[in-house]
């Protein structure tokens, strides 16, 4: 049996969504994905909204990122085909190195659900030691991508911060043999 280490992820959430900003419509997504990474033991502060507009995104992106103070931001809003979705421009354009796995991932259980995840144009990247992850603006396809990711963020995490094992090593206090 091998230990298992106890990975706190330190998080935030950015709904990206002109209406929300506005309080015209009520952040719904955001405050589900918090919900779920608490059951996950994360640390995650309330979410933040920003509207459409790239350079809001990038911004908070940036500023979050090279902080140091969070692994992992995930993104809820923005990744469609409407004319204002923005979302993967602004995080590519941050971007240092791509992971595209998680989006692919993401997209692949999406697609099982309905056709429309074709229309998805999230990504997943890296900026500095934080790991960025677009997941759409529905609460409901929220819930169903984040059961998606969730089984590979501690490792992603610990990867990040250099602190993960080789993969092809066991574990300290893993029985080999």
């Amino acid at each position: 049996m091998s230990a298992q280490r106890d990975v706190v992820i330190k998080a935030a959430v950015l709904t990206v969504s002109d209406k929300g900003f506005a309080g015209v419509r009520a952040d719904v997504a955001g405050p589900v994905l918090c919900e779920l990474l608490r059951g996950l033991g994360a640390e995650v502060a309330d979410p933040t909204i920003v509207r459409d507009e790239q350079d809001e995104i990038e911004s908070f992106l940036c500023t979050l990122c090279d902080s140091g103070s969070v692994d992992l931001i995930l993104t809820t809003g923005g990744t469609g085909l409407a004319p204002r979705d923005r979302t993967p421009e602004a995080t590519l354009a941050v971007a240092e190195r791509l992971a595209p796995g998680f989006a692919e991932a993401v997209r692949a259980q999406s697609m099982t659900v309905t056709p429309h995840a074709m229309l998805s144009r999230g990504v997943s990247v890296v900026r500095g030691r934080t790991l960025i992850v677009n997941l759409s603006g529905s609460p409901k396809a929220c819930r169903e991508q984040f059961a998606v990711i969730a089984p590979a963020l501690s490792h992603a995490v610990e990867t990040l911060r250099g602190e993960a094992y080789e993969c092809a090593s066991p574990s300290p206090g893993a029985k080999v043999g």
